[in-house]
């Protein structure tokens, strides 16, 4: 007869839970994985001066004799900002976890929008491009929240590959991030759909592609935007800003092409003539006069090369470049793929937007119409800044649980 040992019975363990689980406040005191205190106190703070700056830069721009002491732009912002800090606050107490299950939802939603703003009637059309949606007084531009939403698909999806990428899951990639772009392109839309591309290929180059598919990419981007410049998709102001930059020192072959000249010859004298230290706060002759095309918006960065000089653009851009390497820190940071690749692509979205805002300004890039990252005025692309940082506070705070 077999004989059963005795083994002492261990009484239940007790109703807790788990540090996944567990909400943003408990056991705050005691338990050195809650989140809240991991909050990455030097990116917020950063986020904060960036955005405050570049609400002082509207308002520097929008209170000269042409517009004099409007402070509706302002005022605007200042309350896209606190709308985005409280989107901000909530998505970093959300565990970005759980979006791992949700991203379908996330980018098919960003998908459908980009969709139907191209409905006429539906969307609304500015300069030349159908891209906004009309909410009474304000406009929400989809193609703005659509980088975000790639980010998220792509960074779920992949995730879920766990880095074993063959050549089909490539594509099953790359069809995911050439949805948006191809929506935002019949808008049409280049500049956004050149930021998607550069986030794409920072994506796929994180996530393990062999440099060898990497290079045939490459090659194939540049064959399409060969054949985009070629073939009248774009607009002929769209075509004059993407062709000027390259021959600013040759004669102008239109009128198109004289007016993209002008503004960009307004943009280097404004910067230009700012010098060491500026012209002073408020006192800059070409943004105070609008002689800068677009200054609260695309060429925003004008108004600090003007009235703060070389000091002040400096200062702006070790702002950003502090909100880039806390993102690349938390990046690092990730306890998980999905974690590391949302950062990555954030990241990237912000150091190609603010590269190609400021090389617009000064003749080393095509003026695109990219928005300057926290500075540019624009509900839409102030909203997903925000956004994003909260993303990767999310990251940055459960990087223990």
């Amino acid at each position: 007869m077999a004989v059963t040992r005795y083994r002492p019975r261990t009484p239940p363990p007790r109703a807790t839970r788990s540090s996944t689980t567990r909400t943003p406040m408990a056991n705050f005191g005691t338990n050195l994985g809650s989140p809240l205190r991991h909050v990455d106190w030097v990116l917020l703070v950063a986020v904060g001066l960036v955005s405050s700056f570049g609400a002082l830069m509207v308002y520097s721009v929008t209170r000269g004799p042409v517009a004099p002491h409007d402070t509706s732009y302002v005022k605007r912002v200042i309350m896209f900002m606190i709308i985005g800090g409280v989107l901000m606050v909530g998505t970093a107490l959300y565990d970005y976890r759980r979006l791992r299950d949700y991203w379908p939802f996330i980018y098919g939603a960003s998908v459908l929008l980009l969709a139907a703003v191209l409905i006429p009637g539906v969307g609304e059309s500015r300069s030349g491009t159908q891209g906004w949606f009309q909410l009474g007084p304000f406009q929400l531009q989809p193609s703005e929240m659509a980088k975000l939403g790639m980010i998220i698909g792509f960074a779920g999806l992949a995730s879920q590959f766990r880095g074993d990428l063959d050549n089909m899951r490539v594509l099953i990639l790359l069809g995911v991030c050439g949805a948006p772009m191809g929506l935002v392109m019949l808008q049409p839309d280049l500049g956004t759909t050149l930021v998607s591309v550069a986030v794409a290929f920072s994506l796929l180059l994180v996530a393990g592609v062999r440099p060898r598919v990497l290079g045939v990419l490459t090659l194939g981007a540049v064959v399409f935007t060969t054949l985009v410049l070629t073939s009248g998709v774009l607009k002929e102001y769209q075509v004059a800003r993407l062709t000027t930059y390259v021959r600013q020192d040759q004669q102008a072959t239109s009128e198109r092409d004289e007016k993209t000249r002008y503004n960009l010859d307004q943009a280097k004298l404004a910067i230009g003539s700012g010098g060491l230290t500026g012209k002073g706060l408020f006192a800059g002759t070409q943004t105070n006069n609008s002689f800068v095309p677009e200054q609260r918006t695309d060429f925003i960065f004008t108004a600090v090369g003007e009235q703060l000089g070389f000091v002040g653009s400096a200062l702006l851009l070790c702002g950003l470049g502090v909100i880039v390497w806390r993102i690349w820190r938390t990046a690092q940071l990730a306890r998980d793929d999905f974690g590391m690749l949302m950062c990555t692509g954030i990241m990237a979205m912000i150091v190609i937007q603010s590269f190609e805002n400021i090389g617009m300004t000064i003749g080393i890039m095509p003026i695109t119409g990219i928005p300057l990252p926290f500075m540019s005025y624009g509900g839409s692309a102030l909203l997903t800044m925000f956004l994003s940082v909260g993303l990767v506070q999310s990251v940055h705070m459960r990087r223990f649980s």
